[in-house]
């Protein structure tokens, strides 16, 4: 008896993740996620303006996975489960998921991004979703049983899937990592880590994106030390003060809106992705944005008089806004275009509480970000940020808990790749005695 798996996406790559996992004829999908830099060339987000994509334009982009090369198992797919919120993993399914007869399994947060994603996009599902909370387990058939283990990362209700068969078990830890620290939520689910390395694991799919890394990647309470650090020292009278982060950091946009209260400014979001991503947290149960005073202000009328009420009383507020990438169509950019009454100018504070995705086209739209920020005298403070992804030794950590048969990179380029095969040949694993498979795109493996 074998189990076989599919790299349909997000191998040789950052992001557009997923992967198929076949066991006697039934196929679980894990993750389905959008390219993002591809996906934002054809987006005006920001505008409210709906575009309508459907599946051969998305994927002719490279914006979503080229699910062909597992065609002859579209009929066997049993269910698509997403590991977490970020869109480079769940952001294909509304656009994909109609060729397959399985229900959509997701944490409670995942789903609610989901269905606005796909409200914001006039989408209808054709399949179920069904919510699983972390640290449970669900029988999907006679021979396989999904479980959910909490980890920590970026966004909140992050899980490592498991996969039961009567043929072993396929472990899937694609974006996570181990903080002890967590300022929101619990800290990662260690028993359960442990308890897996005693079973029979033939796989774990591991993701690389910091095998490069030599150490372990610091708690978030690090980062909202270094944001409240930053913000206690720029809160000057007469000035702006602007924050840019992640829309789906949930506890990081927690941290500035308590720090908002602490230096008497109200916190004002503005751009539909913040909008998106704090209503999900509110959906299921996590934060509670506007019941902590937080206006959120998504696009149209809304903006426009809330930048108004901003320029006349500057130092009264606190703005997060879109754009930390430097995305042309987003909040940050549109204000330097002078497009509402609100203007940045000499002396305000401009906070970027994030670091630059390593994509060719976010490092030059950043840089042209910083660059007309400069221009108009802002005082810039860069990475005030720790990642959400595990180091070289967390990973370390994560191979000794599990003790797979079979390790397998993911979300990784080739110097990742590369990163992550001599950790793994450290630990004892190879590609000559494969044990250890470097896949791209459309490979499959098969596992036992």
């Amino acid at each position: 008896m074998v189990l076989e798996i599919a790299a349909v996406g997000g191998y040789g790559e950052v992001g557009r993740n997923m992967t198929a996992v076949r066991c006697n004829g039934e196929v679980v999908i894990l993750d389905c996620g959008i390219h993002l830099p591809n996906y934002v060339k054809l987006t005006d987000e920001e505008t409210g303006d709906v575009i309508k994509f459907d599946e051969k334009i998305l994927r002719k982009a490279g914006a979503i996975p080229d699910d062909r090369s597992i065609e002859s198992w579209w009929g066997e797919v049993k269910a698509i489960i997403p590991s977490h919120a970020h869109l480079d993993h769940i952001g294909a399914i509304p656009y994909v998921e109609h060729k397959y007869n399985a229900p959509i399994i997701a944490t409670p947060f995942a789903a609610a991004v989901l269905k606005t994603i796909c409200q914001n996009e006039r989408i209808k599902l054709r399949n179920q979703v069904r919510t699983l909370l972390p640290n449970s387990s669900l029988r999907l058939t006679q021979n396989i049983t999904v479980e959910f283990i909490h980890v920590t990362h970026s966004t909140p209700q992050c899980v490592l899937i498991v996969i039961h068969t009567p043929d072993g078990i396929v472990c899937y830890g694609n974006d996570f990592k181990l903080d002890n620290s967590p300022t929101l939520g619990r800290k990662p689910n260690y028993e359960s880590l442990e308890a897996l390395g005693t079973k029979n694991v033939a796989a774990l799919i591991l993701e690389d994106l910091y095998a490069n890394d030599p150490r372990k990647m610091p708690s978030e309470g690090i980062a909202k030390d270094m944001l409240q650090d930053v913000l206690l020292g720029v809160n000057s009278t007469g000035k702006a003060l602007v924050v840019t982060t992640f829309s789906s950091h949930i506890a990081r946009l927690k941290a500035i809106a308590d720090m908002g209260k602490k230096l008497n400014r109200k916190v004002l979001f503005f751009g539909r992705s913040l909008a998106k991503y704090a209503f999900a947290a509110e959906d299921a149960g996590i934060a509670y944005f506007s019941k902590d005073g937080v206006k959120i202000a998504t696009y149209g009328r809304q903006v426009y008089q809330t930048f108004k009420e901003v320029e006349a009383n500057r130092d009264k507020y606190m703005l997060v806004m879109t754009g930390h990438q430097g995305e042309p169509k987003a909040m940050m950019f549109r204000v330097l275009q002078n497009q509402f009454a609100f203007k940045l100018k000499q002396g305000d504070h401009v906070v970027f509480s994030c670091n630059v995705i390593p994509a060719d086209i976010n490092k030059k739209n950043r840089a042209e970000l910083e660059r007309q920020l400069r221009a108009v005298g802002c005082r810039i403070f860069t990475d005030i940020h720790v990642s959400g992804h595990c180091a070289r030794e967390d990973l370390r950590d994560v191979i000794s808990f599990i003790k797979p048969k079979h390790l397998i990179p993911c979300h990784g380029d080739k110097p990742k790749q590369e990163a992550f095969t001599s950790l793994a040949e450290e630990m004892g694993y190879s590609t000559k005695a494969k044990t250890l498979h470097v896949l791209n795109e459309g490979d499959r493996v098969t596992v036992n």
